[in-house]
């Protein structure tokens, strides 16, 4: 993981650091640690997805999601965590990024938006092994070139 040059000590708690589409690993692991900080059921909904209250309407039916009139406080305030999660990543991204996470409507979408954009998916990542093993294979000393 590198550290973004010019980094300086003192850095605010009680805001998320700013991520500008470069050091991806630095800032994952800092937003991390920081929503884990705030609540850790916030990093719970992140990876799992947010919380759909639901009921039933006969007993052999299967479950079907509540409308929002049938909320119960309960249930608004599980589901407010995911409104929670989604503003502390959203504060803690530039106007880039967020063009990129904009269209997301959960927090853990935003989270696999960004993850798949700047580390991408195990087919990107095998490419990306690929064209590297491929380059070094190729490599070769030029004639104008001495050791």
């Amino acid at each position: 993981m590198v550290a973004p040059p010019n980094f300086e000590e003192g850095q605010l708690t009680y805001r998320p650091s700013r991520f500008n589409g470069q050091y991806y690993g630095w800032w994952k692991t800092r937003m991390h640690d920081f929503i884990m900080a705030e609540d850790s059921k916030l990093w719970d909904i992140i990876c799992d997805g947010p919380h759909v209250p639901m009921k039933k309407l006969e007993e052999t039916e299967p479950m079907v999601p509540k409308d929002r009139k049938e909320y119960s406080n309960i249930d608004r305030k599980v589901i407010e965590k995911n409104y929670r999660a989604k503003k502390i990543l959203v504060c803690g991204i530039g106007p880039d990024e967020y063009n990129r996470v904009s269209s997301c409507d959960t927090a853990k979408k935003i989270w696999e938006a960004l993850q798949t954009a700047h580390k991408g998916n195990t087919q990107v990542k095998q490419s990306k092994i690929d064209m590297l093993i491929t380059k070094y294979e190729l490599f070769r000393m030029k004639d104008d070139e001495s050791i």
